[in-house]
C-alpha cells in the first residue's frame, strides 16, 4: 500500500475541489472510500484513481445540463460513495451543494428546495421520490430529478432519469473551474425554534480551516479506517468524517444503515469514528447488562477494570497519581477492555463524540477500557467545530478548550460567543437572521449558555429552549406543543427528552375529553380514573403521533405521563404569562419520568 507522509495544507488545496486534486495526485492508488454493494453482497471500493474517473463522468453531466457556477443543487442521498462523486464533481465546477435530510417533513424540504432555488435533485431511489409525490408540482426551478437506486421503471415525470442513463462517458479526470477559498461550497439548512429551516452558507474557507485544525487536535494518519453512519446532511459528519480524513490522506467506509453498525464494525475493523452520544449510551447499556448476567467473580474483575483503567488514564493525562494498582491494568485490559473492544472490530483507536452531551459516567467506562472519547462542540453555522478535547487533556464533563485561531468568550448574560474562521458568510436569503446571530464585531451567539473551567468549556444550558436528544437532533418543543395541545385533551401538557433516545410526553389531561376518547376507541373508563394498561397508551400515543405527521420522523412521542395536578402560576409551573417553566416541572416529576423512560 502507498504510504502518505504528510497533510495536505489547507491554504495549498485552495478549495475543497483543489483538496480533492491533490490527494488523486499524491496516492492514486489508495483506497479512499468502501461501502457494500446490495445487488452482489460484496464490499466495493474505490481508489483515488477510481474516483476521479467517475467523478469525472458526473461533472461533465452536470456541466451538460447547463449549470453554471453558483447554480445550487440538492443532495438527497444517505451516506455512499455516490454522494462523493456527485459533491467532488459539483464542488469542481463551482456549484453549491444543498443537503437534504431523506426523512425531512414535505413543507421543510419544499422550502429548501424552493428558498435555495435548486435547479437539480439528486435523490436516493425511487422509493424516495415517490413519498414526494405530494410536493412534486411544488419545485418549479428544479429542471432535473436524479435517481440514484434503479429499483423500479423510471417515473414518467420529463424531469427524472436513473443516473447511469444520465452520465457521460468522459472519464478524463475531475478539473476545477474558478473556485477560491471565499467561494460558496454549501448551504446547509438548520432548524431553530420557530419557523422554517434557515440555509447557513459556508465557503471553501470555511470547511478547508476546520478540518485543518481538527487535524492539529487529534492525531489522524494515512492508515486510519473511519466508519460513517452519522448522516452527510449534518456538518459534523461532512467535515470532520469526510473532509478530515480526505486532508489526512485516510480510508472512508460507508455503513449500511444505522441498524448495521455493530456488525460492520466487526467486518470492516475501523479505527476512527465520528458519533454522537446515543452510540455509546447503546454500548454502553448492553455491556452493563451482560455484565449483570455474569457470576459475582466476573462483576469484581469488570468493577476493578473500570477504576483501575480510570485511575491509570487520570494519571496519564497529570491529573492523578500513580498507584500500584496500575500495574494491573494490562491484564485487566486483556479480561476485560480487550473483549469489549473486539465487538467493535478490535481495531478502534479514537472515537469522537458531537451534537449533544455524552453523559461523563459513559465517557468513563470508554477511557478506562482503553478507547480514548474526545468530546467537541459547535454549531452548523461555524462549520461546525468551535471547541475539542484535546486526547491528552481529555475532560469528560466539558467539550474541551477553543480550536486553534478560536477565541470564545461567555457574553454578560452566560451565551457562550465565538470568533471563527469558520462563521458562514450569512444565512442564504436572511439578512435579519443573519443579524441576529453575528453581530457587528463579528462574534457569533450560539444560544448555549456556559462557563470556562480551566481552559475548558462547558455547556451548562440554552438560551432558547430546544430539547437535544442523545442521538444530537434537535427538537424545538414550542412547535410540538402547540401541535399536541390542539387535540383539545390536554388542560397542560410538556415534551421531554433531553438526552434521550426519544420524546416523552408529560400532560394534564382534561377528563371529558379524556373519557371521550376512551369511548371512541372502545375503552372502558371507570370512575375518574382513565383505563389501565399498554393498549389505551397506544392509542393515545399514536394519536399524539398522528398529530406529529408535519415533523421529521424522530420528533415522535414514545413515553406517556399522565399526572393530575394542573399547573398554574399559583403553584410555580406557569409564568404569569402562562409560560412553562419547565427547570420548576422537570424537578417536580424527575422520578416519575425516571421511571417512565426505565419501563
Amino acid at each position: 500500500m502507498e504510504r502518505i507522509t504528510d497533510y495536505i495544507d489547507y491554504k495549498e488545496a485552495g478549495s475543497l475541489p483543489g483538496l480533492f486534486e491533490l490527494r488523486i495526485k499524491k496516492n492514486p492508488g489508495k483506497t479512499a472510500f468502501r461501502q457494500f454493494d446490495e445487488p452482489r453482497g460484496v464490499w466495493v471500493e474505490k481508489t483515488w484513481r477510481d474516483m476521479n474517473r467517475d467523478a469525472s463522468c458526473w461533472q461533465g453531466a452536470l456541466e451538460n445540463e447547463g449549470l453554471m457556477p453558483g447554480d445550487r443543487i440538492g443532495l438527497m442521498v444517505r451516506n455512499s460513495i455516490e454522494w462523493v462523486l456527485c459533491d467532488m464533481a459539483a464542488l469542481g465546477s463551482g456549484l453549491v451543494v444543498v443537503p437534504i435530510f431523506i426523512k425531512d417533513s414535505h413543507d421543510n424540504i419544499t422550502h429548501i428546495i424552493n428558498d435555495s432555488q435548486l435547479r437539480l435533485l439528486v435523490v436516493e431511489d425511487s422509493d424516495t421520490w415517490e413519498q414526494l409525490a405530494p410536493i412534486h408540482g411544488r419545485m418549479p426551478m428544479v429542471t432535473r430529478v436524479l435517481i440514484i437506486r434503479r429499483f423500479k421503471e423510471a417515473p414518467r415525470d420529463l424531469r427524472v432519469k436513473y443516473y447511469e442513463d444520465w452520465l457521460c462517458t468522459d472519464d478524463s479526470g475531475v478539473y476545477v473551474h474558478d473556485v477560491t477559498l471565499d467561494s460558496p461550497a454549501t448551504i446547509v439548512y438548520t432548524s431553530g425554534t420557530t419557523g422554517l429551516p434557515k440555509g447557513a452558507v459556508l465557503t471553501h474557507r470555511n470547511i478547508l480551516w476546520n478540518a485543518h485544525v481538527g487535524l492539529r487536535a487529534a492525531t489522524i494518519t494515512p492508515e486510519d479506517v473511519f466508519l460513517s453512519f452519522l448522516p452527510l446532511t449534518h456538518m459534523f459528519e461532512r467535515t470532520v468524517g469526510y473532509y478530515l480524513p480526505v486532508m489526512a490522506g485516510s480510508t472512508v467506509v460507508y455503513a449500511r444503515n444505522v441498524r448495521t453498525v455493530a456488525e460492520d464494525m466487526l467486518t470492516q475493523h475501523p479505527t476512527v469514528v465520528v458519533s454522537v452520544p446515543l452510540v455509546f449510551q447503546r454500548i454502553y447499556e448492553r455491556v452493563i447488562d451482560e455484565v449483570g448476567k455474569t457470576s459475582p467473580v466476573k462483576k469484581l474483575i469488570f468493577k476493578m477494570a473500570v477504576n483501575i483503567g480510570y485511575g491509570a488514564f487520570l494519571h496519564r493525562q497529570g491529573r492523578g497519581p500513580w498507584s500500584p494498582f496500575h500495574l494491573l491494568n494490562p491484564l485487566l485490559y486483556a479480561i476485560v477492555g480487550k473483549k469489549i473492544l473486539g465487538k467493535m472490530g478490535g481495531r478502534l483507536r479514537l472515537a469522537v463524540a458531537g451534537g449533544a452531551a455524552l453523559p461523563e459516567y459513559i465517557w468513563r467506562l470508554f477511557v478506562a477500557i482503553g478507547l480514548p472519547v474526545i468530546q467537541g462542540y459547535g454549531m452548523t453555522e461555524t462549520s461546525p467545530v468551535l471547541s475539542c478535547n484535546r486526547e491528552g487533556n481529555n475532560r469528560g464533563d466539558t467539550v474541551g478548550p477553543p480550536m486553534d485561531d478560536v477565541e470564545i468568550r461567555i457574553a454578560a448574560s452566560g451565551e457562550i460567543i465565538a470568533k471563527t474562521p469558520g462563521t458562514m458568510k450569512g444565512y442564504w436569503n436572511n439578512e435579519e437572521a443573519t443579524r441576529a446571530i453575528i453581530d457587528p464585531d463579528g462574534w457569533i451567539h450560539t444560544g448555549d449558555i456556559g462557563e470556562i473551567v480551566n481552559g475548558h468549556l462547558k455547556i451548562t444550558g440554552r438560551l432558547k429552549q430546544i430539547i437535544v436528544m442523545s442521538n444530537g437532533e434537535k427538537v424545538p418543543p414550542d412547535r410540538v406543543e402547540a401541535e399536541i395541545k390542539a387535540m383539545g385533551i390536554f388542560e397542560n401538557l410538556m415534551v421531554y427528552g433531553e438526552q434521550r433516545p426519544y420524546l416523552l410526553l408529560l400532560a394534564k389531561p382534561l377528563p371529558d375529553k379524556l373519557r371521550q376518547f376512551a369511548a371512541e376507541n372502545g375503552f372502558a373508563y371507570e370512575g375518574e380514573h382513565p383505563p389501565h394498561g399498554g393498549k389505551f397508551e397506544e392509542a393515545l400515543l399514536a394519536a399524539v403521533n398522528a398529530r406529529l405527521g408535519g415533523f421529521p420522523g424522530y420528533v415522535r412521542v414514545k413515553r406517556l405521563l399522565l399526572v393530575d395536578e394542573s399547573w398554574l402560576p399559583e403553584n410555580g409551573m406557569l409564568t404569569t404569562s402562562l409560560k412553562l417553566k419547565r427547570h420548576v416541572i422537570e424537578e417536580k416529576y424527575r422520578k416519575d419520568m425516571g421511571k417512565a423512560y426505565a419501563s
